[in-house]
């Protein structure tokens, strides 16, 4: 009797520390690696991987694949921009998943809505889209919470400035942009949404949890 009530508190232990191991990342890096290596990247990312500034990305809990995809589109000059293109071409392969591996394991900046008063238009906007428009609901890549889907390299958005966003959805609009490659999705859902709609979305997104 004493064995099976231990056996059975110990399969309850098991059972409730489940949750607080990490899934293996889909990236073959090595965080500890990633941390040595990310004292650069936490001049603009914060030293947790979560900016101070609303025009810097959080990356902390960003899924590696979408991290590793960025850093190789910055090397490569398909994503433009000064200070990470410069980073990203002292970067090997490794470097980049380890770095890709790291951010992935630190815990997700939670943040509130940028905008109370945009929340029901935001929400609208992210779970249904918009039939009138052709806007496809935000939720059908990035998840109902903006977790994001790691095998297809779709981003979180949960916790991410609004600010951030913002320039994002208005950089896929007028394809100075092209991260999303020949499929153009994000150009085109961008090029859909009007400047309310995209400050109501990008106010949504920062609040997820």
């Amino acid at each position: 009797m004493k064995n099976s009530l231990a056996s059975l508190f110990a399969l309850a232990s098991l059972t409730l520390a489940a949750p607080l191991v990490q899934a293996e990342s889909l990236v073959d890096g090595s965080a500890e690696d990633g941390k040595a290596k990310a004292l650069t990247c936490t001049a603009c990312h914060g030293p947790e991987g979560n900016s101070s500034s609303a025009l810097w990305p959080n990356i902390a809990g960003q899924n590696a694949p979408y991290l590793l995809a960025q850093l190789k589109a910055f090397k490569d000059g398909s994503r433009k921009d000064p200070l990470m293109s410069g980073q990203a071409m002292l970067l090997s392969e490794q470097d980049m998943a380890d770095l890709a591996v790291y951010f992935e394991s630190l815990p997700r900046a939670a943040q509130a809505v940028a905008n109370a008063n945009l929340i029901d238009r935001g929400e609208a906007l992210y779970r249904g889209g918009n039939k009138e428009s052709g806007v496809s609901a935000c939720l059908a890549c990035h998840g109902p919470s903006g977790r994001g889907n790691p095998a297809a390299e779709y981003p979180a958005l949960q916790g991410q400035h609004a600010a951030y966003t913002a320039k994002q959805l208005r950089d896929y609009s007028a394809g100075t942009r092209e991260t999303d490659g020949k499929t153009r999705m994000m150009r085109n859902i961008a090029a859909r949404l009007n400047k309310d709609d995209i400050e109501a979305i990008s106010s949504y997104v920062q609040g997820l949890k």
